[in-house]
């Protein structure tokens, strides 16, 4: 169900949503989503998604995330579908992630995707803890990753933290506005060329890479959101 902000609803709950903007919220508890393992070139691994957990969680149904020991820099990739939408430009995706080995992950990504009018727009952005702890996001036309220099610290281990990212389909290209971490906020100010697409859709993705190690680890999502207009 898409939830649709009406100026009552915003005097009611006291929203600080703009009128007009929609929002799908609770993506975490949405069963099934989509999976793979290698998307990202590297061998396959075995992983799995868990719905429903109680704890750790903030509301009692959080998603737990597994990928199972594999070779080096091993990594899968979940999304979940969530409609077209295609006269959305602008995109807020909200989440809660908690660890218990936070040390042991090469990165952490957090994506949206929309494909509209012939063309994939990925807003897909990464938490290189592997690799200099910093921000990368990602370059659609060149395939590759880029690092924006906005640190990203290794997460405290059993503890929940809030992700928030901005995006926005602006002039016919990828723009990355911003990132806040347990509110400290950092502009991107970053824009890219979209890739050719022959599809509408619009989806929400999370991305777990394993160390050169190949150490499994599991991550838990909680009231995972996305807000677009």
């Amino acid at each position: 169900m898409v939830f649709r902000i009406s100026a009552l609803a915003i005097l009611m709950v006291g929203s600080v949503a703009a009128f007009g903007q929609s929002y799908f919220p609770n993506i975490n508890t949405r069963s099934p989503w989509q999976t793979c393992s290698g998307c990202a070139g590297s061998e396959g691994v075995s992983h799995s998604v868990t719905f429903g957990v109680s704890s750790p969680s903030l509301d009692g149904k959080s998603a737990q995330f597994h990928i199972a020991r594999g070779a080096s820099y091993s990594n899968a990739l979940w999304w979940k579908q969530l409609g077209a939408q295609s006269g959305a430009s602008h995109f807020t995706y909200d989440v809660y992630f908690y660890l218990k080995t936070p040390g042991v992950s090469q990165a952490l990504e957090f994506d949206v995707n929309q494909s509209v009018g012939g063309h994939k727009y990925i807003f897909g952005t990464e938490c290189d803890l592997g690799n200099g702890h910093v921000w990368r996001v990602y370059e659609t036309s060149q395939s590759r990753w880029v690092s924006t220099g906005i640190s990203c610290p290794t997460p405290k281990s059993y503890t929940w933290n809030h992700l928030t990212l901005e995006f926005q389909r602006l002039n016919g290209q990828v723009h990355f506005v911003s990132e806040t971490l347990n509110g400290t906020k950092s502009y991107f100010n970053r824009s890219y060329a979209p890739e050719g697409s022959g599809v509408q859709e619009l989806n929400v993705a999370f991305q777990m890479d394993e160390n050169g190690s190949g150490t499994a680890y599991d991550t838990f999502l909680d009231k995972v959101k996305l807000t677009y207009w």
